[in-house]
């Protein structure tokens, strides 16, 4: 196969895992389809070496996370504080819309090398070397970090108040 029709091929069952991934890391949906857009660009430009990648997710994986760091470095991302949240209102209907909204949220709380970690190993299902290729640290380092995002999680009230939902 050519490189077009092979990065072609790529892209297709890469794209919905770049859009969530980039939504997990803190990004809205027009943003992440814009990071995951320039996240093919990148690969589609180094295509010969995303392909001899010993590990071509985590390559990608690192490409996505050294776009999303720069884009954040360039320009506000237009967030304000507030210190009232709107008003949830829950249907049956759409409960995993709820939890999927009160995950983010709690993901966002975190920092954002934390969050990275927490969304590479239980989103992308990478191992900790994978991860540790990705974001360019030591394995020890994703394995603290881990731990403390974690921990963070475990203590945040809204994700207790899912887990207490499922019993």
């Amino acid at each position: 196969m050519d490189h077009d029709t092979l990065f072609s091929e790529y892209a297709a069952v890469r794209w919905r895992t770049l859009v969530r991934t980039g939504v997990l890391l803190g990004c809205d949906l027009a943003d992440a389809e814009d990071l995951a857009q320039q996240t093919l660009l990148r690969c589609y430009l180094k295509w010969t070496k995303v392909e001899r990648a010993v590990d071509r997710d985590a390559y990608v994986a690192r490409i996505q996370l050294n776009l999303l760091r720069q884009s954040r470095r360039r320009r506000w991302w237009g967030e304000r504080p507030t210190s009232t949240l709107p008003e949830r209102v829950t249907t049956d209907g759409i409960t995993s819309i709820d939890d999927a909204d009160v995950l983010t949220r709690a993901l966002g709380q975190l920092p954002e090398a934390q969050r990275q970690v927490v969304v590479l190993r239980h989103y992308l299902h990478f191992t900790e070397q994978q991860i540790a290729e990705a974001t360019g640290v030591a394995r020890g380092t994703v394995k603290s970090r881990l731990s403390r995002a974690l921990a963070s999680l475990a203590a945040n009230p809204d994700l207790a108040i899912l887990r207490e939902g499922r019993r």
